[in-house]
This record gives C-alpha cells, structure tokens and sequence, in this order.
C-alpha cells in the first residue's frame, strides 16, 4: 500500500494514510512525507501507537533532534524524560504519573504559555524545523492543538503591507512570552538562554519559493521600533495571521501523531480542564534547516 495524503481546510494540513511509521522507513517514504510537508506544512498520522524510542526513531528520519529548553533548564529531580531530546507535553508530575499538577505548580505556570500563539524554538539563534506531537492520553474535551498557516497570511497581505514586513527583523525570547501570562521564575544559572536572538519577519522557503510569516508569541520587539510601537504592530499581524480561514484545529485522539513546520506554521493548545483531566503528549523537534532566518543583529529597539 502506498502512501496517499487527503487534504484538510483548504489544502492546508493533510491526513497521510498507508504508512506505518512505528517501523522502520524506506527512503522512498521518507521522500514522500517531506514532500507532504513542503505542500502541506502540518501533516496528521492517525493510529499510531508509538513507544519513546520509536518515536525518536521517526523523527531522526528528517534530521538532527533538539534538545528542548525546558529539559535544559529543569532540575533532573524535575525532569520526566532524562533523554533531553524528548519533551513531555503533559500536566502529569514528573516522579508520579497518575498525580496532576496542582494549580500553583511552577511548571503548569510556564507550560500555560502554549495557550499564546507560537512557533518552537524561536527564542534560539535557529529556530526548531519540525516538531512531532504525539497522543498518549487526551482529555474529553478541549486540549486540541491548533495550527496557522504563515504562507497563506503572508500572500494575504497588501503589496504595500508585504514591502512594510519584508525586512523587518524581529528579537524573541522565551521571557517575552511568559511575560505575557506574568511568569518569571526561572532557575538560576540559565541567563543565556533568555537573552534575545534576532530573526527576520518574513521567510522564504528553499524548495516551493513561498514566502511565510515568521510570528510567534516569543516576539517582543522589532529592531530599531519602539517597543510599545512594535508590540501594537505584531498584535495587529497576529490578529490577521490567525482568523479562522487561516487555522485548522486538530482535535486528538490517542495514538495521533500530527508533525509540522515551525518556519511556516504558529501553533497553540487550547484551553482544557487540566486540574481534573490527563492530557500526555510526547514531542520530538528538529534542528532547523534549510530556511535561512536569522539575520545579524539591527540596532536594538528602545
């Protein structure tokens, strides 16, 4: 059976069917799934019933693994993966997995943040290529995970708003978007990795030639602008990037595995009752390559 894959809202994000990717893949599907993510940019797996170890496997297919941020940065006695490559969406405890965690717990804090629109990774010099998400529990209602197509957006635009975008380089930082939900406590000693890294606003991809937006919550500046003047502008792109035309809503189910790219793609969960009810996701993400998006630093914005 090959691989075949139907398309979702509007062609984008697609459903890929005819694989079986807890196996080992052959370079011809390989091939065939990175082509689906040029054309699609989110692709969906249903019923796939992944271990940790397969699912790193999956994903070295497409490239080199990152290390998440948040594993860097946890105490190991905080840490529910010790392999620092594998990330664990969940509002499980660590050292006890049938224990949620409470409403002031440090790490439901931070991880509130997912709620804000965003694209993995911004907040390094390079920013994530593609994530993979994968659905161990999922809640009865709610915790769907939502993705923006940033091409689309950007063909959206005016010509005169594409010519305002088309240099600007914006600063992330993994602090701005916490700010937002009034977050700030951070383990000491991780300094480096809070300070921002410029990137620019508008991609474009090496293989289809289409242009993207590059928003992501972790934005807080545009070099050169005024911060309450930057800020203001980025709400207002934000607003035009996400309007439903734009969006597609994956509603999980258990052994879903849903992959996309984080260089034409902002994603975000949606809200659920994570006081009461399990969600548990794995997540795997690749070094980015092959969209080139930073740039040297502009002058720093006042």
């Amino acid at each position: 059976m090959s691989i075949t894959i139907r398309a979702l809202h509007n062609g984008f994000a697609g459903v890929v069917s005819g694989i079986d990717i807890c196996a080992p893949l052959a370079r011809g599907e390989v091939t065939a799934i990175e082509k689906g993510m040029d054309d699609y940019a989110v692709l969906t797996f249903p019923d796939q019933p992944l271990t940790d170890d397969q699912q790193i496997a999956f994903t070295q297919n497409f490239g080199e693994l990152e290390i998440t941020l948040a594993g860097q940065m946890a105490k190991p006695s905080e840490r529910r993966f010790q392999r620092l490559e594998l990330g664990g969406i969940s509002n499980l405890e660590a050292d006890d997995v049938t224990k949620l965690r409470e409403r002031n717990d440090k790490r439901r804090m931070y991880a509130l943040a997912n709620r804000l629109w965003h694209s993995d990774a911004s907040f390094r010099a390079v920013g994530a290529g593609y994530t993979l998400l994968h659905a161990r529990i999922v809640p009865g209602k709610g915790g769907d995970t939502q993705f923006a197509d940033m091409r689309a957006a950007y063909d959206a635009l005016s010509a005169a708003e594409k010519a305002e975008v088309e240099n600007l380089v914006c600063e992330h930082s993994i602090v701005f978007s916490r700010e937002q939900i009034g977050f700030n406590d951070y383990n000491p000693g991780h300094e480096a990795h809070l300070k921002p890294v410029p990137h620019k606003l508008v991609l474009t991809h090496p293989k289809t030639g289409r242009k993207s937006l590059y928003l992501s919550s972790h934005i807080g500046g545009i070099a050169g602008w005024p911060v309450p003047e930057a800020r203001a502008f980025l709400r207002d792109l934000t607003e035009h990037a996400t309007q439903p035309r734009f969006v597609y809503s994956h509603a999980w189910k258990v052994g879903d595995l849903v992959m996309w790219d984080n260089r034409t793609v902002m994603h975000r969960a949606t809200r659920f009752d994570d006081l009461k009810e399990v969600r548990d996701l794995r997540r795997t993400s690749l070094k980015g390559v092959g969209l080139e998006v930073q740039r040297q630093p502009a002058t720093a914005a006042a």
